[in-house]
């Protein structure tokens, strides 16, 4: 067992994930981000989340919102959310079915059905080079992804993305939930006005006219957004957005920036219930300094 599973162990057996299910999570909405699962993984994490919360989909919280009935959600409620759209995640689909859980799968728009790379994934970027490139302008980013020989509608050997056909077929038993992760995952804040708003409102009316869906929500490209960019999405017709903020969600949360846990792709039963339970992120969040959403708007927990 490395440190990490060690690690993950003990706080795990101390109870306190239990404890924040109970008293905490108990009256709130929390919302968990994967992005590229292993279906046997996911096997495991979906059973696991089962029996600890009720899964609901998004849009059963956001029409609770919207009647003012967010008592009719059941307690401990969880949504689960994919980021990027990747191939992959196609092979998840008998486990959905399997599991009979609802899921949101937040899409770019202008990557899906074709062979145009994740831009972080140009080989000749290394880890440093992306952190990077996600704290400069776009215009900058573009240039030097030109100069490392990757193009607006650069095709790589083999697709990354899902394509129109699995959509379509994930989207037909009523369990999978497409939504918005903008039309190329650019770093929203570092844009100019007219390219956060091509991205925002781009997706939106490609994904409904191509796929014939009700786009309502977006998930902001690494949780990154400003209050610039909530205002264009008010704009554009959603009803929500998702950042990567840690926290829980309630009656008072904002609508348009609703928080969410990170979860590891490979991460083992410890390290999920550690992180689902919020725990972990009130932890970081403690050491950072950052704020840490587990308040209702009244300031009770």
């Amino acid at each position: 067992m490395g440190y990490e599973e060690m690690v993950f162990r003990a706080i795990r057996m101390t109870g306190i994930p239990y404890l924040f299910r109970e008293f905490i999570q108990k009256r709130r909405v929390t919302i968990v981000l994967y992005h590229d699962l292993d279906p046997l993984l996911a096997d495991n994490h979906f059973s696991v989340l089962k029996r600890l919360y009720n899964v609901i989909s998004l849009d059963d919280y956001i029409n609770a919102r919207k009647s003012g009935h967010m008592d009719r959600l059941p307690p401990k409620s969880l949504i689960i959310t994919f980021d990027d759209g990747h191939k992959s995640n196609f092979l998840l689909d008998p486990v959905i079915k399997k599991h009979k859980i609802h899921v949101s799968i937040f899409l770019c728009s202008g990557i899906i059905d074709t062979n145009q790379q994740f831009w972080w994934n140009c080989p000749q970027l290394h880890q440093d080079d992306i952190q990077k490139l996600k704290e400069c302008s776009d215009v900058e980013r573009t240039e030097i992804l030109t100069l490392q020989g990757y193009g607006a509608r650069a095709d790589s050997a083999d697709r990354e993305a899902l394509s129109h056909e699995e959509i379509m077929e994930m989207a037909s038993v009523g369990l999978v939930n497409f939504q918005s992760h903008t039309v190329t995952h650019v770093c929203l804040p570092r844009c100019s006005n007219e390219k956060a708003a091509e991205e925002i409102f781009d997706s939106k009316r490609d994904l409904e006219n191509d796929y014939g869906f009700c786009i309502s929500s977006l998930s902001f490209p690494n949780g990154d957004y400003s209050d610039r960019d909530i205002e264009l999405v008010r704009s554009a017709g959603y009803e929500c957005a998702i950042t990567v903020d840690p926290g829980f969600n309630d009656g008072g949360s904002d609508l348009f920036a609703l928080k969410r846990f990170c979860l590891s792709d490979s991460g083992n039963t410890d390290e999920l219930i550690v992180k689902a339970s919020g725990f972990w992120g009130f932890l970081r969040a403690l050491v950072s300094g950052q704020s840490y959403g587990y308040q209702e708007a009244n300031g009770r927990l």
